[in-house]
């Protein structure tokens, strides 16, 4: 695990998930991290840019990995599983391509914008966290056990595929969750669907098949008897936990399943206060079963 990091939270972190930049902030400073904010960074072009304007999407990560080129660290740490896949195929490209570096710096020196020498790479959270050094730090911080609560991991699609550009682990047998699950004290719950896709992206075009999707992992990991889901992505978060619901309508069943992010689940471990977890901005709320579990200190926040 490096000592810092150029830190890219992605729109989500940034705007209606700020929990989930709390807690990363605050798990990483436990880990004695130093995240580096970049300068007016915007969106990696995800999602409906990349399939509309392949081009602007390009362009747009290439000025992120320029800006964490800039702030003298090796590595660009995202909190999104979508993040990492698309500036990993972008850098891919760029670094592999040099005329096509050459393009996109030249377009952005046009702009008035410094351009990208190919030096950084691209990392998850999950993925420093769950081995090597990272997991090591991680154990020694883990000083609040969670014994006693059961946590269904959903990993999502896009940290795990394509294995040859994302290749932290076997696609079809991820491991890193657990590992950090039961790091925590807590135990890890098996279910088929926790690879599967959460039906986010195309949620607003196709509802009912997105939901389809959705139901899939609630109803295993409740059926499993998991007292929470954790996810590593904050788009499998915001369908998981916003759309609850509605897929408990489709499947005809109750689920009330609390979905943390993976930086609150491992703060929770770490003593983190509340005030910094936020628990409370979900939508389905944490059972005072579910607190006392995560062994949850009294004082709380007021969002």
């Amino acid at each position: 695990m490096d000592e810092r990091y150029a830190y890219y939270p992605g729109c989500l972190a940034s705007l209606s998930q700020k929990e989930l930049d709390s807690s990363t902030r605050a798990i990483t400073k436990r880990l004695d991290v130093e995240l580096v904010d970049m300068p007016s960074v915007t969106c990696c072009g995800a999602g409906d840019i990349h399939e509309a304007k392949p081009d602007y999407y390009l362009h747009l990560s290439a000025r992120i990995l320029g800006q964490a080129e800039r702030s003298g660290c090796k590595t660009l740490l995202t909190i999104c599983n979508v993040c990492t896949l698309n500036l990993r195929q972008a850098n891919q490209r760029l670094t592999e391509d040099p005329a096509e570096l050459a393009r996109v710096n030249d377009n952005l020196k046009s702009a008035g914008i410094a351009g990208y020498d190919g030096g950084i790479d691209v990392r998850h959270l999950l993925w420093e966290v769950s081995s090597g050094d990272g997991f090591e730090r991680f154990k020694q911080i883990a000083v609040r056990s969670l014994e006693g609560l059961k946590v269904a991991p959903f990993y999502g699609c896009q940290i795990l595929r394509p294995a040859k550009l994302l290749g932290f682990e076997d696609p079809d047998r991820p491991s890193s969750l657990e590992r950090l699950i039961e790091a925590c004290g807590a135990e890890a719950i098996d279910y088929p669907a926790k690879v599967k896709c959460c039906g986010f992206p195309i949620v607003l075009a196709r509802e009912d098949v997105a939901l389809g999707e959705l139901v899939q992992p609630l109803r295993e990991a409740t059926e499993a008897g998991a007292d929470v889901m954790v996810t590593p992505c904050p788009l499998c978060h915001l369908s998981l936990d916003a759309w609850q619901a509605k897929a408990a309508d489709v499947a005809g069943m109750e689920f009330k399943l609390p979905v943390l992010h993976l930086a609150q689940l491992l703060g929770a471990a770490a003593g983190v206060e509340e005030s910094q977890l936020r628990f409370r901005r979900h939508i389905v709320r944490l059972s005072d079963d579910v607190k006392e579990k995560l062994r949850l200190p009294s004082v709380v926040s007021a969002d």
